[in-house]
């Protein structure tokens, strides 16, 4: 018999705070914050631009929105990764995730989305009240987005906007104004977030179907859920293009971000989603990257 002494000896320590916290942004994936982060920083760019570079404490105002978009999305995917955990733990592709694999505790989890709600407003306060006013809701839409494929199939569109709201918020936050203009690379990256979020789908297109999740891919197979991403992303690159025209710009920035897409869908196929990994995490991240540098080029060589 092993000594009651021995036998706690051997039981595995519980972590500290700081560990637990690496392990929450693990979860959540938070270098992820790359995805929308350039796109918000050209809308917040292209509103600068149209104050004619006349802004007090510009470097405030970027710290400030930098940290209620990387808040809010790390309340956003906390929240998600909360209320799937049931759903996750019965998922083999997501099933060792930190919630359902009992690394992470719900009660942790819970702290550090309350933590991340209370920043996000903090920020928006601190740029001014016309965000603080809108704060509520653009939280309520990130976070309502985890709901959706309980009962729609649009549930890709829905973290759209999600993401989306991103650079009219940057806008907003930087000019104290709604501009219209700026709503088209809100719709561009809807359209390119719902595209690429339909390509990362198809992996789940069995197990969507039988738990009754919803998703384009468990809807309409996976064939024709990428022909359905491909309209996406041809109609992200129109908006671009839109956006580049609504603001006085050179279109060519657009170019890269088509090349991208364009080989984002050469890595896929309906018959091996082998690629999808480097399809949904690399190709994106260099999407975002590659626009704000070409957008960035185009509205400071002639000041």
């Amino acid at each position: 018999m092993i000594p009651r002494m021995a036998q706690s000896e051997t039981l595995p320590a519980a972590p500290g705070f700081f560990e637990r916290l690496r392990r929450t942004l693990d979860m959540i994936k938070f270098e992820h914050s790359i995805f929308a982060m350039p796109f918000a920083l050209t809308g917040a760019m292209l509103a600068w631009r149209d104050l004619r570079f006349q802004l007090d404490t510009p470097w405030v105002k970027l710290l400030c929105i930098v940290l209620a978009m990387v808040s809010a999305r790390s309340a956003a995917m906390t929240f998600n990764r909360i209320l799937d955990a049931a759903i996750d733990a019965k998922n083999p592709r997501t099933a060792m995730r930190h919630l359902p694999s009992g690394q992470l505790g719900h009660r942790f989890a819970w702290g550090f989305l309350a933590v991340s709600s209370v920043v996000f407003f903090l920020a928006s306060a601190w740029l001014n009240p016309l965000c603080l006013l809108l704060s509520p809701i653009a939280l309520g839409i990130v976070l309502f987005y985890s709901y959706t494929k309980r009962f729609t199939s649009l549930a890709h569109l829905v973290l759209g906007v999600s993401l989306g709201i991103a650079p009219s918020a940057a806008w907003i936050a930087v000019t104290g104004a709604v501009d219209l203009r700026i709503a088209l690379l809100s719709v561009a990256v809807m359209f390119w977030t719902a595209g690429f979020d339909i390509i990362y789908a198809c992996q789940d297109f069995e197990f969507d179907r039988k738990e009754g999740l919803f998703s384009i891919p468990s809807r309409l197979g996976i064939a024709k859920a990428l022909q359905v991403s491909r309209v996406f992303h041809v109609l992200t690159v129109a908006a671009l293009v839109a956006l580049s025209n609504a603001m006085d710009l050179s279109a060519w920035p657009v170019i890269p971000v088509a090349g991208l897409l364009l080989y984002e869908h050469s890595l896929v196929k309906a018959n091996d989603l082998s690629r999808v990994g480097m399809a949904f995490f690399t190709v994106n991240g260099f999407i975002g990257i590659a626009y704000f540098a070409g957008m960035a080029f185009e509205v400071f060589r002639n000041v």
